[in-house]
């Protein structure tokens, strides 16, 4: 229980090291959205990867070689899924949850939070991190699809197109929308 062999422990060093750097390289292979913020299918991805690099560290029933094409794989899967969520919106609704309003014109919408599982002060928080002190200065706050908060004042909101295809922000000009 405390001790198997040295071999083990040489093999976990040796295929360990060699897992390390496999990782790096898939990682710096498959680009920034792999290290990014996540939304849920890029955190599915990062845990997956995690786990098989454990596995390969651990259990001697799985080769260097086969762990590294496994981490290729979720890899090259995540690349793909992005490839195709960018090229096709349909994909990207799927894989990625859509923003949502969930205040707007210094008024929380009740029902958004809801939904969305919010505290009306987890949305004073990211109010106040963003350097305000007043409720009716933040003309939308937005629950991102990687869990931030964003918070917009008043004085940035400009004709509201940054918040184009943020569920709950449809309505027209900044003056029709709905408390």
């Amino acid at each position: 229980m405390w001790f198997d062999s040295w071999a083990d422990l040489g093999r976990i060093l040796a295929v360990g090291a060699a897992a390390y750097v496999t990782v790096v390289v898939v990682l710096r292979t498959s680009g920034k959205r792999t290290l990014a913020k996540l939304n849920a299918y890029d955190l599915v991805v990062t845990v997956a990867l995690g786990s098989t690099l454990a596995t390969i560290l651990l259990s001697s029933d799985v080769s260097w070689a086969d762990g590294a094409v496994a981490l290729a794989l979720l890899a090259g899967l995540q690349m793909l899924v992005a490839w195709v969520s960018v090229h096709w919106g349909g994909v990207r609704s799927v894989v990625t949850a859509r923003p949502t309003l969930l205040f707007s014109e210094g008024r929380p919408l009740p029902e958004a939070l809801r939904e969305q599982r919010t505290t009306l002060d987890e949305v004073r928080q990211a109010v106040r991190a963003a350097g305000s002190g007043d409720l009716a200065d933040i003309a939308a706050v937005v629950l991102e699809t990687d869990g931030t908060l964003s918070v917009i004042p008043r004085s940035k909101i400009g004709d509201w197109s940054a918040l184009e295809r943020v569920a709950g922000a449809e309505r027209g000009a900044a003056g029709d929308r709905a408390a």
